[in-house]
């Protein structure tokens, strides 16, 4: 066993150490990227395992020649080749896998440690073997120091991420002292075949070929590897520099923990390094409000649905308030399963629409404001006036009854403010739209009469259910049909239709045949204080508006200058449960009602 170390062939374990350590250096820098590449992990994988058993087989039959040990030429040399690289693959899938660390190492170390020996005692089956000794306890002592030095070099390779160098050089050393162990297991080998010198000779030509193209394969898989190596190098650092120097927050989530964070998320989190925040749990610095919502996150991210950013506030580690938006995506890291997330800040966002929002609020309120003493003052204006005539003694029953519709004018202005302004509890019920019409239109037929006006109705068969508020649907109503009502100035027919539109909608048409609005007054209905009318408010519209978006419904208006306008109001249909469609019955047309009734009488 110990003849090669110190006799002529030294040179030889040389170059079978040199050898073996190139291939098990290179089989880690082929194994290293497999689980980046999961596409590509059988071949890696194969490769890998190829190239450390060349190394070992190779390596191997230098030990033999250098020392004086029979060379068993026969099938037990392709035996060897492939059986350690099958158990170098299999070590390998077994070290990749998803089984507790200590059963993958024990595994993947003992499977590693019998394809070595294989190597080394395969050839006692050859039928040429017809005597030999075998010491089972050194065999046993060189079985566990390979599958030791197998486990140490598993041990660093996982620990040490990126470096193969060492993990090589272990695996490497430990299998050749492996191999010169066993070899001295074995002695007084005795073979009933005699070689001639010219078989011998050949035997020598075919195993220096051999030796040589599996040299070859060796170096040329080394180089490959190294190639490999250097692009992917390359395109990490890329990724590292796009991922690093990123204006938001990328970070990796595991387990509920912070498993990575870039540099930009410490800052935005005021830590001072990584150690302040990965390892900890994701929930420790956000808001406990957004705790469920960042647990929906997680779990759709697991079931692949695609989400929209949502919005979070997080604590940083001096206490301040980060508003952020967060969107997520599911990955693989090192084969486990972990969330991805971008976080950016929204603070500055924030403050500036809060800053918009007073802004807005205080326009809003000083064109309120604007409009209330303009629309109040000239009320006001006309009592003075009327009082200073009353006190200088010029009195008249003209001024108390004008005094008083001025006075009346200003109790609506103030009440529909209040209307706008106060906050009012309702009780919602289920009503029937054609109903709340039908009361409106009976309301109105008196006032729509003596301008020479008819209202026709055609409010359908089947009830239009809304959940309201009666009084206020009602009020709605009457404000459109009374602003119908005195813009007809010549009479004419007002078209009531309550119909349910393509998308299930309740809607309720109003159309007058009055003088139209131009497009620039369009787009200023619904404004306070804003009316065409010359003894209007302009508020009355602006409650209508309200009121139908408390409903969570719209108002469409449609006109054209000399054919009249049209005012669409759109409520959701909500019918109760277990209401009948026949429940209400039908509500004949108000205006036919009325002229059977002048017939009639």
């Amino acid at each position: 066993m110990i003849e090669p170390l110190f006799g002529d062939q030294w040179i030889m374990l040389v170059l079978a150490l040199a050898i073996q350590l190139f291939a098990s250096i290179t089989i880690y820098s082929m194994i290293g990227h497999l689980k980046l590449k999961r596409a590509k992990q059988h071949f890696w994988l194969l490769s890998g395992a190829l190239v450390y058993a060349l190394g070992l087989w190779v390596s191997h039959l230098i030990i033999v020649l250098s020392s004086n040990y029979m060379m068993v030429i026969d099938w037990t040399i392709l035996v060897k080749l492939f059986g350690i690289m099958a158990s170098t693959y299999g070590s390998f899938r077994l070290l990749g896998s998803r089984t507790p660390y200590a059963v993958r190492l024990l595994g993947s170390s003992t499977l590693m440690a019998f394809g070595a020996n294989l190597v080394v005692y395969l050839f006692l089956l050859s039928s040429e073997m017809e005597s030999f000794r075998f010491d089972p306890g050194f065999a046993c002592i060189a079985f566990l120091f390979s599958m030791i030095g197998n486990a140490g070099s598993f041990y660093l390779f996982e620990r040490r991420r990126g470096s193969v160098l060492l993990p090589g050089l272990l695996l490497g050393v430990s299998g050749i002292i492996m191999q010169l162990f066993g070899l001295g297991t074995i002695t007084d080998i005795d073979s009933g075949v005699v070689l001639t010198a010219d078989r011998l000779n050949d035997y020598m030509q075919l195993l220096s070929i051999v030796l040589g193209l599996a040299t070859i394969a060796i170096f040329a898989f080394s180089l490959v590897a190294r190639y490999v190596d250097r692009r992917y190098a390359s395109m990490n650092e890329r990724y590292k520099l796009l991922v690093e120097n990123s204006i938001d927050m990328i970070a990796v989530i595991q387990d509920g923990r912070w498993d990575y964070i870039n540099r930009s998320g410490l800052r935005m989190f005021e830590a001072a390094s990584e150690r302040d925040l990965v390892g900890r749990s994701i929930y420790q610095h956000l808001r406990p409000k957004d705790h469920a919502a960042m647990q929906q996150l997680l779990q759709g991210s697991r079931k692949k649905e695609r989400h929209t950013p949502v919005e979070m506030e997080w604590f940083t580690l001096q206490g301040g308030i980060l508003h952020t938006e967060v969107i997520e995506t599911s990955t693989k890291l090192s084969g486990k399963p972990v969330i991805q997330i971008i976080i950016r800040d929204i603070s500055e966002r924030k403050k500036n629409e809060e800053l918009l929002i007073n802004s807005e609020k205080l326009y809003v309120a000083g064109q309120l404001a604007a409009g209330i003493a303009h629309e109040i003052r000239n009320p006001l204006t006309s009592l003075k006036g009327f009082l200073q005539l009353i006190v200088s003694g010029r009195s008249s029953k003209n001024y108390y009854d004008i005094m008083k519709s001025e006075l009346t004018r200003i109790e609506s202005i103030v009440s529909e403010l209040l209307m706008l302004s106060k906050p009012q509890i309702y009780d919602l019920t289920h009503q029937d739209i054609r109903l709340i019409m039908s009361d409106t239109v009976t309301l109105l037929d008196a006032q729509a009469i003596l301008h020479n006006i008819a209202i026709e109705t055609n409010l359908g068969e089947e009830p239009l259910w809304v959940f309201g508020v009666e009084n206020q649907l009602k009020q709605v109503f009457i404000n459109v049909i009374k602003n119908a009502i005195e813009v007809m100035m010549d009479g004419g027919v007002i078209k009531v239709a309550c119909l349910r539109d393509e998308k299930g909608r309740n809607v309720v048409r109003i159309a007058d045949r009055g003088p139209g609005i131009s497009q620039e007054q369009l787009s200023k209905i619904g404004q306070p204080f804003y009316t065409t009318k010359e003894k209007g408010t302009g508020l009355g519209l602006m409650v209508t508006y309200k009121i139908v978006d408390n409903h969570q419904g719209s108002v469409e208006v449609s006109s054209c200058l000399g054919e009249g306008t049209t005012f669409d109001i759109v409520l959701p249909y909500d019918a109760p449960k277990g209401a009948e469609e026949s429940e209400r019955g039908k509500v004949v047309p108000i205006h036919r009602y009325r002229e059977d009734n002048e017939s009639a009488s």
